[in-house]
């Protein structure tokens, strides 16, 4: 038995001496060090970052925090260190200070996030930070980084590599799996607890203890695995994930609210000092945006979203993989700027044919964005046999959802317009053609 059991927040599992209570009636260890780490102000600015963002404004309930995640997902990489304790391919190799790190890394592992982050992230915009790298500046810096010296013995730029690096030892790919991989502490948490929030049963549907209780190692040793008593729950998780994105996550209006906050984001982008913009909270942030906006266009954008009258833009036309899969490659992953110009030039051409102007502004594309979805890539093994297998060759419901594009099922081109737009065109049938031949327009060679 590993001397991980002994690690004083993995003890607090079973004493529950001091704890916090998170939803859905979670105990969470609190012991001095992270009381301290999570007291900090730089951890202390998540309580005012939501998790899903524009979500509540389609699931209204849906307004919890990345403060609740973060201590949801610390609390799960207990469970996993607890359960992993007992598998000596993990505990023979990954030593106490290597497990604190790991604890840590999950507390911390959204310190960088700012509000809206994953829209605005998702546009890869030149001067736009990836939010881990983000995180460097209050890990580095400040109580954070005095604590983890002081509390934990843990040098915070060994945080840092840990949580934006590549590994190149076996150990370390295997410690970052833990935290970001198929089936990692950070998708247990949020899988569950954005579902629960949501009111939506779809990412609660799997079997999360059996899960846990059935991690191993893989064959290399550089990743978690599952023994062949997890297939199941692993399936279910799979599937959790595959509802959650098209049903929430990609829901027609929550995208709707996303093409509207990301066209607004791109506008007032060259106005907007972005590493201080960052660091605000939530509504600081969006009356930053607003004043920025003034009364120009994304004035209109961003009072849709944050004024008195919620006032989302209404979907004209949805393109899928398997329904229209020409259209749908034409538009999908393609640059944030190039939607932009395709948006602009079909609003040129619906002017024409209204005989009334549409502002470009009006007219918002929205597409899978460049970056993928990680892939769920994971091996089992057989108790009895002892041999290793890829989920997706033992099951043909990961083989269809997980093995093949999991962007490509769950997201899809959408064009959306301004309300006022609407019922001028709802009943125009030669609206989708103008719009294909201004898509076919942007590839000459396909025309």
């Amino acid at each position: 038995m590993s001397n991980l059991l002994e690690i004083p927040e993995v003890v607090g599992l079973q004493s529950r001496a001091d704890v916090i209570r998170i939803p859905p009636e979670l105990d969470v260890p609190l012991t001095r060090r992270v009381r301290h780490l999570v007291d900090t102000a730089e951890f202390r600015r998540l309580v005012h970052i939501s998790q899903l963002g524009l979500v509540s404004l389609v699931f209204p309930a849906a307004h919890h925090t990345r403060f609740e995640h973060s201590l949801g997902v610390y609390r799960m990489m207990l469970h996993y260190l607890q359960r992993l304790a007992h598998v000596p391919a993990f505990a023979e190799v990954i030593e106490t200070q290597d497990a604190e790190l790991m604890i840590v890394a999950a507390l911390l592992h959204d310190l960088g996030h700012w509000p809206f982050c994953h829209p605005i992230e998702d546009m890869r915009l030149s001067g736009v930070p990836q939010h881990e790298l983000f995180a460097n500046s209050f890990l580095l810096e400040g109580e954070v980084a005095d604590c983890l010296r002081d509390d934990w013995g843990i040098n915070p730029r060994d945080v840092v590599s840990f949580l934006s690096e590549k590994a190149r030892s076996n150990k370390l790919k295997l410690m970052q799996s833990v935290i970001s991989g198929p089936i990692d502490v950070d998708k247990l948490d949020y899988l569950q607890r954005d579902s629960l929030h949501a009111g939506v049963p779809y990412g609660r549907n799997f079997d999360q203890q059996r899960l846990i209780a059935s991690l191993c190692v893989s064959q290399a040793g550089d990743k978690l695995a599952l023994t062949n008593k997890g297939r199941t729950a692993a399936e279910m998780m799979v599937f959790a994930r595959y509802v959650m994105f098209s049903e929430v996550y990609w829901h027609h209006a929550v995208r709707s609210a996303t093409a509207m906050l990301q066209r607004a984001f791109f506008m007032l982008r060259p106005q907007l000092e972005l590493d201080s913009l960052f660091r605000l909270t939530e509504r600081p942030m969006v009356e930053a945006m607003r004043d920025a906006a003034g009364n120009g266009p994304a004035c209109d954008l961003l009072n849709g979203l944050f004024g008195p009258t919620r006032r989302l833009y209404k979907r004209l036309f949805e393109y899928s993989f398997f329904d229209h899969p020409e259209l749908f490659h034409l538009i999908a992953r393609r640059p944030y700027d190039w939607l932009v110009d395709l948006s602009d030039q079909f609003a040129t051409t619906l002017s024409r044919h209204l005989g009334r102007r549409v502002a470009p502004h009006e007219i918002l594309i929205d597409a899978p964005p460049v970056k993928l979805e990680v892939q769920f890539n994971i091996d089992v093994l057989d108790l009895k046999s002892g041999k290793y297998r890829a989920l997706g060759d033992v099951s043909p419901m990961v083989e269809t959802l997980a093995k093949r594009q999991f962007d490509d099922y769950v997201k899809k081109v959408r064009i959306f317009v301004h309300p006022r737009l609407q019922d001028s065109i709802a009943h125009d049938t030669t609206i989708e053609s103008l719009f294909v031949d201004t898509v076919r327009g942007m590839f000459p060679e396909t025309g």
